[in-house]
């Protein structure tokens, strides 16, 4: 473990905290993809989020049924967590998965009006446990 990694408990609060990840998957034809999401994870728990079956994100973690996704902190000092693992996708539920993803992101009021306008409407709910993290702290430095 080098002088910069967080603990066990340090890595899943920071993860659970609210950041937008970066989402990584890969693809046959070219370098990963790689665009910004919303996501949630408990610590101890999955690391969940939503996408529509038929986008890119979706077509590609059908093939693969892997990803990565990383958190950083933009401010100083620098912190970032990154996970692997392999998906899982099931059906998203509205009230289970879409409104409170858009109350963390958007905050109640703005987030209703997201979920109330169909914004997650034809969404999958694409989830993973992390078999792998990589972390940085340089607040330990």
């Amino acid at each position: 473990m080098s002088a910069t990694s967080m603990t066990q408990a340090e890595r899943e609060q920071f993860l659970a905290d609210l950041h937008v990840g970066i989402l990584g998957i890969e693809r046959a034809d070219g370098p990963p993809l790689t665009v910004p999401i919303w996501y949630i994870y408990e610590p101890g728990g999955e690391l969940w989020f939503l996408t529509e079956p038929d986008s890119l994100k979706g077509r590609l973690l059908r093939k693969c049924m892997r990803f990565s996704l990383c958190a950083q902190s933009e401010s100083l000092p620098y912190k970032y967590v990154s996970v692997e693992g392999t998906a899982t996708i099931s059906a998203a539920d509205r009230e289970l998965h879409s409104r409170p993803m858009a109350h963390r992101y958007l905050g109640a009021k703005e987030g209703d009006k997201y979920t109330d306008r169909g914004s997650d409407s034809n969404s999958v709910r694409v989830s993973m446990i992390p078999e792998r993290w990589l972390t940085v702290d340089y607040s330990k430095f």
